[in-house]
């Protein structure tokens, strides 16, 4: 199969055809697109289409954490027609958990606490941050996910705090992300009708705007199946597309299947079909051209209805999720926790790649075999564009997590980084492809406000993803300048970038910033072109390889599959990275002239800069 190729659909409503086209040439679907999506009974094209789109954006990896839910009350000063969870001080079944008893309901094998609750009329601002505060105090590895912007919202007003205060003070005892909660539908008609109590868009975008500002990256959601129309569904994904354009600070949208239990809405139907699901997954995946991912929330859409929607748009399931019990109280019919082998199982069986991650989306552990990474940046489009896969899966990974992975023979081959490859070349057989640049590469950029010698003693912070080209940044301030940083790793979600006098960024986010630039930063190095103007050198930032116990069959038709996917890719530089490139706002002509300012094979020059480069880094690693 090529990676880049239009699968064969067979569209029985022709409708769609103009809405694919769209697709294919980079442009933005619109209202009218989402509601004819909407409105079609070609569920299977629909389902193609966000296949096709969500292959691009993650290969064959679904995603999942080992996460646990807590809710901390199910006493609430709001009381919305649609939840069937929330209940009032003094009655029989309320609830109220001490901080011993949330600790309680953790393990190490956590890696993911996810909290939301009711609006609890009593309890003080400590409580919360004293609820963080311990969780990472008893379970330093795990990632707190909390509160919804409603819940942030009421904290303002309650303790009568700035939006921007509650956000930094729980950002200081532990929160790392948001979850996506108390969007329901962007719609003044349906919350006057629901939810009246609760905060509108306006609110609940200030909220998830302002974290992204202050760098915690957030989640969306959208309830749907009550009262909403098709129009009131794709405006409502259209508003997320457009505070994503402005901040880049969603990880993930979550479609929940409203759950109507006991509650005194009562939809045409009981429960929303499966059709209907799979059709908000897959169109969610058309309209959402800039979220790096779709959930299928396997709690509210039963466990075969997630299965077949891996295979319409989305790349993620929740985890284990222990402890859920809003959508249960409400009438989900899926079991209350699903075994983490059974969710393995479930995407192994739709043809996909098991990815243990991490809040950030970082793969911490896969579970399967004949895995090759992928470098998910513009830069790698001419091995992948035309690979034929085989039995071959690809997972898109950057270059320091790959790295990791291999450390743990989890990949069988890959573009790895420079440094990874060093660190692991008793067990990696170096291959004749590379990622290197002439002169300059315009993708590894650091962004400051200090020049060189103004850096001495001054904090540059690093982004998550790199391995290499920050052991380059390290040795250009020590070597060529004769200066002395400090380095502070971001992490991969959106960053506050303020309190930093330099940042260096890599991949496509480079490319982004080097083109429209980044706030606060007046002065721009390529680390490529110093690199080029102290050494007259190329310089490697990444080598094929693969595990030297690989048998020999399968080294022989990865070699075959790599040279004809390159020899294809060189004959259409002006194509092949076009879709890639308008989605981090190059045109055609900068995408292609990208990517002829680098070698693919590993010459002598390079090889002689590869050397070069470890003798200078293995002489500032002692000098440390």
């Amino acid at each position: 199969m090529n990676m880049n190729s239009v699968s064969d659909i067979s569209f029985r409503d022709k409708q769609l055809i103009p809405i694919w086209n769209k697709v294919q040439n980079g442009e933005r679907l619109s209202l009218v697109d989402g509601v004819t999506m909407f409105r079609s009974n070609d569920l299977i094209s629909i389902g193609k289409m966000a296949h096709e789109v969500q292959q691009q954006k993650s290969g064959d990896a679904v995603y999942f954490v080992l996460n646990q839910k807590i809710e901390p009350t199910n006493i609430c000063v709001l009381s919305c027609k649609f939840c069937d969870f929330a209940t009032k001080l003094g009655r029989p079944n309320a609830y109220e958990m001490t901080i011993e008893d949330i600790l309680s309901k953790l393990t190490p094998e956590i890696h993911e606490v996810h909290i939301t609750g009711g609006l609890h009329p009593d309890w003080e601002w400590k409580y919360y941050l004293d609820m963080v505060r311990e969780i990472k105090k008893n379970f330093p590895d795990v990632d707190v996910k909390a509160f919804t912007a409603v819940e942030i919202d009421f904290f303002h007003k309650k303790f009568k705090l700035p939006i921007e205060e509650v956000l930094l003070q729980l950002k200081d005892v532990g929160l790392r992300t948001m979850p996506g909660g108390g969007a329901e539908v962007f719609s003044e008609r349906v919350r006057k009708l629901l939810f009246n109590q609760k905060i509108g868009a306006k609110t609940w975008f200030e909220v998830h705007t302002t974290a992204h500002k202050l760098g915690i990256p957030t989640n969306a959601t959208l309830l749907y199946g009550h009262v909403e129309t098709y129009e009131e569904r794709v405006v409502h994904m259209m508003k997320l597309r457009e505070a994503q354009d402005e901040t880049g600070g969603f990880l993930t949208f979550i479609p929940l299947a409203f759950q109507p239990g006991d509650t005194t809405i009562k939809p045409k139907d009981e429960f929303t079909s499966a059709i209907d699901d799979l059709k908000t997954i897959a169109i969610s995946r058309l309209m959402l051209d800039n979220f790096p991912h779709i959930k299928a929330y396997w709690v509210m859409l039963t466990e075969e209805v997630a299965s077949i929607a891996l295979n319409f748009g989305a790349d993620d399931m929740d985890g284990t999720v222990g402890g859920e019990k809003i959508a249960h109280d409400a009438g989900a019919v899926s079991p209350m926790t699903l075994a983490k082998d059974q969710i393995i199982k479930i995407i192994r069986d739709a043809g996909k790649i098991p990815v243990e991650r991490d809040v950030y989306y970082n793969p911490i552990n896969i579970y399967t075999d004949n895995v090759i990474g992928k470098i998910p940046y513009l830069n790698s489009v001419p091995f992948y564009s035309h690979f034929e896969k085989r039995q071959f899966r690809i997972l898109p990974v950057a270059p320091r997590r790959m790295g990791k992975l291999s450390s743990k023979e989890l990949i069988d081959a890959g573009l790895f980084s420079l440094m990874s490859y060093f660190e692991q070349e008793t067990n990696l057989e170096l291959m004749n492809y590379c990622i290197a640049t002439r002169d300059q590469v315009k993708s590894v950029m650091l962004f400051s406000k200090e020049g060189w010698n103004g850096l001495e003693g001054k904090t540059i912070g690093i982004t998550d993803d790199t391995a290499t080209s920050v052991r380059l940044l390290q040795v250009l301030l020590k070597k060529k300048y004769g200066v002395k940083s400090t380095f502070e790793r971001m992490h991969s979600g959106v960053n506050d970038h303020s309190n930093f006098d330099a940042v260096l960024l890599i991949g496509d986010e480079a490319l982004r910033r080097n083109k429209y630039g980044l706030p606060g930063f007046e002065l721009v190095f390529d680390l490529a072109r110093e690199w080029y103007e102290w050494q007259k050198l190329p310089f490697v930032f990444a080598v094929w390889a693969l595990k030297k116990s690989s048998p020999v069959e399968k080294k022989t038709e990865l070699r075959q599959l790599l040279q004809s996917s390159l020899e294809k890719s060189e004959a259409a530089l002006e194509t092949i990275g076009a879709l890639h490139g308008m989605r981090i706002g190059l045109t055609p002509n900068e995408t292609k002239e990208y990517l002829e300012g680098f070698s693919y094979r590993l010459g002598e020059r390079e090889r002689e800069a590869m050397d070069v480069f470890r003798k200078l880094f293995d002489e500032v690693a002692v000098s440390v």
